[in-house]
């Protein structure tokens, strides 16, 4: 249980901090403050994806769960990285 316990906290805290850094994005002081602040997102989506993986792996997740939960995340990533190009093509411009 202390193994399951770790990853949770891990998985807990980079999943919160995604959203955390989405709405700092949004009261960005700049383009390239905004971007900036949902680079750090998208990092931390994607760990929180890396920690998904370890608890399916670890058969801590089922297979099921890890499908429902990684989908959203993997959506939310595709999101999080379509703003970044987006606001570096008009940034740039």
């Amino acid at each position: 249980m202390k193994k399951e316990n770790i990853m949770s906290k891990q998985l807990l805290r980079s999943g919160t901090a995604v959203g955390a850094l989405v709405r700092e994005a949004q009261n960005a002081e700049s383009k390239a403050d905004f971007i900036h602040k949902l680079g750090i997102a998208q990092k931390e989506c994607n760990e929180s994806i890396s920690w998904l993986e370890l608890l399916l792996e670890t058969s801590f997740l089922n297979k099921k769960e890890f499908a429902d939960i990684s989908d959203d995340a993997n959506s939310l990533l595709k999101m999080i990285r379509s703003a970044i190009i987006t606001t570096k093509s008009t940034h740039n411009s």
